[in-house]
């Protein structure tokens, strides 16, 4: 079904296996399953509470491959509390130096921040460098590659982000990451802990005109939100 549907994820809801989840959740791509994304958490949370479902709590608790992950509506936006990275810190120097060859610049600054796809985040001098990067990927190991740039003051958003699948020698790129943005606000997070709020924008070079809404509670958990929008409605008969 996701390889004939062709879009970027497609989910499954089931029943959940913890008696804390509302439900349970399977992500896949057209060629493989994720243990988490963002953009299917949100919009398989908005679908099934359109659809009659009821959580337990305030929060809904959404079971997928990484663990439970609570969303709540914040303001107007859905928003998921960010899941805990599985890998995190300093890249070896073979990988950054093979990164920054297939980017064609200087990297500022990188760490794993992997919270299921496999992401790496990178930093790179400034925005006009990040929107002009025509990377080469055809070296790179099975990794997925996020790249930000710090927005000048004054600029509608905080960062700027493109997020790029390099594996098996396929230069996609997603217009807008939630999985990526929660991964790289706790990266950034941990680099500065005064930061508590910011947007990031994503989709420029691909003509979209993505933000996430990044927040910190008080609690110190870090939620990734964003506007949610049916666009596809119907049956399949099996």
């Amino acid at each position: 079904i996701a390889q004939w549907t062709n879009l970027s994820e497609t989910t499954f809801v089931l029943p959940p296996s913890t008696p804390e989840a509302d439900y349970r959740v399977r992500i896949f791509t057209p060629s493989e399953e994720l243990p988490f994304a963002g953009h299917p958490t949100l919009g398989t949370c908005a679908a099934w509470l359109a659809a009659g479902g009821a959580p337990q709590r305030d929060d809904v608790i959404q079971e997928c491959g990484v663990g439970v992950v609570p969303i709540r509506w914040t303001n107007d936006r859905l928003a998921f509390r960010a899941p805990p990275l599985i890998r995190s810190g300093p890249v070896d120097a073979h990988l950054l130096a093979s990164i920054a060859h297939a980017l064609d610049t200087p990297v500022i600054d990188a760490s794993w921040a992997d919270n299921g796809p496999g992401w790496v985040a990178v930093e790179v001098r400034d925005v006009a460098t990040l929107l002009a990067l025509r990377p080469k990927f055809d070296d790179l190991p099975d990794i997925k590659l996020g790249v930000i740039a710090r927005c000048d003051d004054g600029d509608d958003a905080a960062i700027e982000v493109r997020a790029f699948y390099p594996s098996g020698g396929t230069h996609g790129e997603d217009p807008v990451t939630g999985s990526l943005n929660a991964s790289v606000a706790q990266w950034l997070i941990r680099r500065d802990p005064t930061i508590t709020r910011y947007v990031a924008r994503q989709g420029t070079v691909l003509g979209r005109q993505g933000r996430v809404y990044v927040e910190c509670d008080d609690a110190g958990d870090t939620w990734i939100g964003g506007h949610v929008m049916p666009v596809i409605d119907g049956v399949v008969d099996l």
